[in-house]
């Protein structure tokens, strides 16, 4: 696994404190990502060693017994599915986070995991914009996600120019019947194309809306800030 840091985090895995592991590399450019040094290769961090990770995941497995794994994108690395193996084998109750854009993998790697949560960044006709060229992969993704036995969310990062009122419809009717979905704010710091630090977010009431609109496709809908 390439892994640029791990930490402990409040937020990251649903109602746990977790240990968080950061993988390197993504097949996605997404003009709004905050961790552009694990998407562009000449901005890479040293890699740990895996000695060193596996003696923190065995250090810190009395202080939480939740390991989630995002990235960049995780299902790139070619032993994700051993990794996450041996650590569910440990103990430990795994989170993946994934844009979905490789459903063999994650269908491979789903019997270790206990959650979930997949990226759903726009409609499908937009996701050109994003850098992905096989879309069909999405819907295998939620289908997957959908139809398994697991706890899952769907999460849409709600960017201007990324994704506008007729795309949270297409996304409503991409996911319908779908268990939850979050919409995010926008934070235009830090992100991978200086263009979007001048995006202004949407508001909290066209959030609102939004929110509004995607319930009647969505059994639950909250908004992150």
């Amino acid at each position: 696994m390439k892994i640029a840091s791990i930490i402990t985090s409040s937020i990251d895995y649903p109602g746990h404190v977790s240990t968080t592991i950061f993988t390197i590399g993504c097949n996605l450019r997404c003009p709004y990502c905050q961790n552009k040094t694990l998407v562009i290769p000449s901005l890479y961090p040293p890699f740990l060693r895996e000695e060193y990770i596996s003696g923190e995941l065995d250090r810190r497995f009395s202080f939480t017994k939740f390991l989630t794994i995002t990235g960049g994108e995780p299902t790139l690395q070619r032993d994700l599915v051993s990794f996450c193996r041996r650590y569910s084998k440990r103990g430990y109750s795994i989170k993946l986070d994934t844009n979905g854009l490789r459903p063999k993998v994650l269908k491979q790697v789903l019997p270790y995991l206990e959650y979930v949560a997949m990226d759903v960044k726009t409609s499908l006709p937009k996701y050109s914009i994003l850098g992905a060229k096989r879309v069909s992969s999405i819907k295998e993704s939620i289908e997957i996600l959908r139809s398994s036995n697991i706890d899952y969310e769907f999460r849409t990062t709600v960017v201007p120019l990324i994704v506008d009122i007729n795309d949270i419809i297409s996304i409503g009717k991409l996911l319908q019947g779908s268990k939850k979905l979050y919409l995010q704010q926008f934070e235009p710091s830090n992100v991978l194309d200086p263009k979007f630090k001048e995006v202004k977010p949407y508001s909290p009431s066209l959030l609102e809306k939004f929110k509004l609109l995607l319930e009647d496709y969505i059994e639950k809908v909250e908004i992150r800030v």
